[in-house]
């Protein structure tokens, strides 16, 4: 199956999405689409990756996934593809590709010139020609050569002691649940049996298997699919009624 993922932060107002889409349907009728979202906040390449990482290994092994996000920033270093965990990734070398994985891409192409044109729309231009011919059996090989490194950017880290846990907002989802970078693994690994979770002016003393485990207006917390603790209210926007945003703290204290 020709696969290609889309992930952007053009939104749903304006024509960008389905140009895009219409060019790589163009070189190949046959292609499947998926958009991963377009709703990304402008220019927020953190988020961005962080929807990618958090859904990529659910496609099959192969998928092409775009990623046009800060194509024109004064930051982007050319455009390149990389291949990570046996998925392809198409997109600008700005950092948003360097977070997608704890490890360096095994394989990593900057696209050559020729491939490379003069546009202010590279989403359509220069990206999304490559990633539907790759989906349809080109190798990224085809469109540049080998590149040493990427550039990077390093999310905020999680810092973890046997007394505590400090860790920090990395998503707000659409119903204002907040996902932190803290993941279950480190938790289970520290934890002694009691311990408290303490965010903005709420303390919990143990965690909960689902969001309708508590009443509808009180604080829950758990471990969510993706192995990272999730906090939020039942039924309200957690973010807005606690005053929580992307990066505030989250404190996990074990008592010993």
């Amino acid at each position: 199956m020709a696969l290609v993922t889309f992930t952007s932060d053009f939104g749903d107002k304006d024509f960008y999405c389905a140009s895009v889409k219409a060019k790589m349907l163009s070189l190949n009728p046959q292609l499947t689409i998926v958009d991963i979202t377009h709703q990304v906040s402008q220019y927020d390449i953190a988020n961005a990756a962080f929807i990618l990482r958090s859904v990529y290994n659910d496609f099959p092994k192969g998928t092409v996934h775009l990623m046009a996000m800060n194509c024109t920033s004064s930051h982007t270093d050319g455009f390149i593809g990389i291949k990570l965990n046996e998925h392809i990734f198409i997109g600008p070398n700005n950092g948003v590709l360097s977070m997608l994985a704890d490890h360096d891409p095994g394989i990593i192409v900057k696209f050559a010139d020729i491939h490379v044109k003069n546009s202010t729309f590279p989403a359509k231009d220069i990206l999304a020609p490559i990633a539907a011919k790759v989906a349809s059996g080109a190798a990224i090989h085809d469109f540049g050569g080998p590149l040493k490194s990427i550039k990077k950017v390093v999310p905020r880290q999680f810092k973890a002691s046997k007394k505590q846990i400090v860790g920090y907002v990395v998503r707000v989802d659409h119903y204002g649940n907040l996902i932190t970078n803290i993941p279950k693994q480190v938790f289970e690994q520290l934890n002694p049996g009691s311990f408290t979770i303490n965010f903005s002016r709420e303390r919990l003393e143990g965690l909960h298997e689902s969001y309708d485990e508590v009443e509808p207006g009180d604080c829950f917390a758990f471990f969510n699919s993706l192995g990272l603790l999730e906090i939020g209210i039942n039924h309200g926007h957690g973010a807005d009624l606690l005053g929580l945003r992307h990066d505030s703290p989250i404190n996990i204290f074990f008592e010993t």
